[in-house]
């Protein structure tokens, strides 16, 4: 299967981005909400195989010390093919030297373990929305 990875934001298909997040069953959100999001990355990744988008993933950092990693999805019709595996290696290749942190979807930790990534001990969150609170499985 020939891919195609770029790392810049043109001609990016926002729906599509929103669409697939939902179809993954992530948080998505209004198309223009992505592009601004995307833009105001460190590093995007987009996978294509043809004319398709197949897969995305993004991560903000300061450059130096740290980063996370956020919105790396895959289209269902390709997942299980290498190409999460392709993502989170552009982005990582891209903060070697910074300490990176993501969030990961139920379910997904192995995928990251194998990938390097570990659980961590400790952590916070601010949502600033209730429902995404929930979404992500945290309580009072």
């Amino acid at each position: 299967m020939e891919l195609d990875i770029k790392f810049d934001c043109s001609g990016v298909d926002w729906k599509a981005v929103s669409e697939t997040l939902k179809r993954v069953g992530m948080a998505y959100y209004e198309p223009d909400v992505h592009k601004k999001a995307f833009k105001n990355s460190y590093i995007t990744v987009f996978v294509h195989s043809g004319n398709q988008m197949v897969g995305f993933g993004r991560a903000i950092s300061d450059g130096v010390l740290q980063a996370a990693i956020y919105d790396v999805a895959v289209i269902p019709e390709f997942q299980n093919k290498g190409i999460g595996t392709t993502i989170i290696k552009n982005i990582l290749d891209r903060v070697s030297q910074c300490n990176v942190i993501l969030y990961a979807s139920p379910g997904k930790e192995e995928f990251y373990r194998k990938l390097g990534l570990r659980k961590m001990k400790t952590g916070m969150a601010l949502f600033r929305k209730a429902d995404e609170m929930k979404e992500k499985g945290f309580t009072d």
